[in-house]
């Protein structure tokens, strides 16, 4: 089976990449020759997972797959949410969203956020959604080197450690995404 990952992150696909059964041969869009920057016009991470998939189904004719993620923080009445890849502008620079994110939470005693990922499947004209949710809190400086994101600044509940610092074995074992791709293997699995 051929998937297409609808994304130009390498990390991210990389992340993903580990977690699919071998049979399951991804793509990113640049593999395909996709070098659009996908509109996220949706108010809501479902509603750009969807546009994602169904982009990449229509205009290029492979079965996808799309994520959306959002960083929810509770001091801050859930944002940044759908806006977290843009938070500090639109130029989606991650050093810039942590360091407004930082500033924002300085002197805060509730850090407590969490991730939640939501995937779109466009598969022979079926469309199915899964979810991914991960607690945990917002450090006070960067730690880490791994990852992505957020990544050296949420420390997920239960563990010492950024999601940056962590192996990535373990952060796709506990993460909002590999909870939501796990979801999504366990349905392509059951497919005939």
């Amino acid at each position: 089976m051929e998937l297409v990952f609808a994304t130009h992150n390498k990390n991210k696909f990389k992340e993903v990449q580990l977690l699919l059964p071998k049979h399951i041969t991804l793509r990113s869009l640049d593999d395909i020759g996709c070098i659009d920057e996908i509109p996220e016009t949706a108010d809501t991470i479902e509603g750009n997972a969807i546009i994602k998939a169904n982009y990449v189904t229509e205009n290029y004719g492979y079965a996808c797959f799309a994520d959306d993620t959002g960083l929810m923080v509770d001091a801050l009445d859930g944002a940044p949410g759908v806006y977290s890849a843009r938070y500090a502008g639109t130029n989606k620079n991650s050093e810039d969203n942590m360091d407004k994110l930082l500033a924002e939470l300085e002197g805060q005693t509730n850090r407590d956020a969490r991730f939640k990922t939501t995937i779109a499947l466009h598969l022979e004209r079926q469309k199915v959604l899964f979810n991914g949710i991960v607690l945990g809190e917002i450090t006070t400086e960067k730690s880490g080197e791994g990852g992505f994101g957020y990544d050296p600044i949420f420390k997920p509940k239960g563990y010492d450690k950024t999601f940056a610092e962590l192996p990535l074995s373990v952060k796709n074992e506990i993460s909002h995404r590999g909870k939501a791709m796990k979801q999504l293997i366990d349905y392509l699995k059951n497919l005939k």
